[in-house]
């Protein structure tokens, strides 16, 4: 069965003069739209591609990758309008469209919003900006996430207490403004750490990985820099957190840890003024 909207692996089944036909074993032939098809391209070689319905409502295929796939959630930019609705970059020749019933407000050329990749009751593809009904704001089963647990993130609204951000495109977080170490943009895709699954189901996230992991990962990197540094690096516990995180990419706190360890391995030397040194 074809997955329209998702990456599919297919087999190349016939050729015929430009055109490369494509199939899974099962369903039809469909057809590779790209104009400049992946050379050496032989029958029976398999190929990763996206596939979508086209404008003639035929399945068709291309090697290129959108910038999000069906069910996912996305930062794109309007490119243009018309009078079914306004239309997105979302790295593919075909722009996606945004249908006005799914536009929570009315959208601009030029501006980016967060959407959601769907297939309407035609299996075309399309966007919304209504959001919210896909997003859970709480846990209900706990086991869905553990503490420290890697997970995708995308940024959304900065609130009082931090930045919401969604997680695995299906549940919101926050990042709290104490914790946050480094600037972040909405709609910027990266990773983050369950903090915690709060007893009323909500979750709290942090950018660093936490617990000892990080520390000893730290450390290496410390080491690392203090060679190619003759031994000397200018920091230390008293260093501001800003330039820490200049350097490391991580909180002062952590920082800390890390130097600590190395200093009970008998590794370093640290001093307020001079920062800390190999032994």
């Amino acid at each position: 069965m074809l997955n329209i909207g998702k990456i599919n692996t297919l087999n190349v089944v016939k050729k015929q003069g430009p055109d490369i036909y494509l199939d899974n074993g099962v369903s039809a032939k469909v057809l590779l739209a790209d104009k400049r098809p992946p050379e050496h391209c032989e029958l029976g070689d398999s190929l990763d591609v996206f596939v979508y319905v086209d404008s003639d409502g035929h399945l068709a295929a291309t090697t290129k990758k959108p910038l999000a796939l069906v069910d996912e959630i996305a930062w794109l930019k309007v490119v243009s309008l018309n009078y079914i609705g306004a239309f997105l970059d979302w790295g593919l020749p075909k722009d996606l469209l945004v249908p006005f019933s799914e536009q929570h407000h009315e959208m601009e050329v030029g501006r980016s919003y967060l959407v959601r990749v769907f297939l309407d009751e035609k299996n075309r593809l399309a966007a919304t900006t209504k959001i919210d009904r896909f997003i859970a704001d709480e846990v209900e089963e706990p086991e869905t996430f553990e503490a420290g647990q890697k997970v995708s993130l995308i940024i959304a609204e900065k609130t009082d207490l931090g930045v919401k951000a969604i997680i695995n495109n299906a549940y919101w977080g926050m990042l709290y403004h104490n914790e946050l170490y480094q600037p972040v943009r909405k709609g910027q895709k990266l990773d983050g750490y369950i903090k915690q699954i709060r007893d009323d189901g909500k979750i709290d996230l942090v950018l660093q990985e936490p617990g000892y992991g990080k520390v000893v990962s730290l450390t290496d990197k410390i080491l690392l820099k203090l060679k190619q540094n003759n031994g000397v690096l200018l920091l230390s516990d008293k260093s501001p957190p800003e330039a820490i995180y200049a350097a490391f990419g991580v909180s002062k706190k952590v920082f800390k840890q890390a130097i600590g360890s190395l200093y009970k391995q008998q590794l370093i030397s640290i001093d307020d003024k001079e920062g800390i040194k190999l032994v």
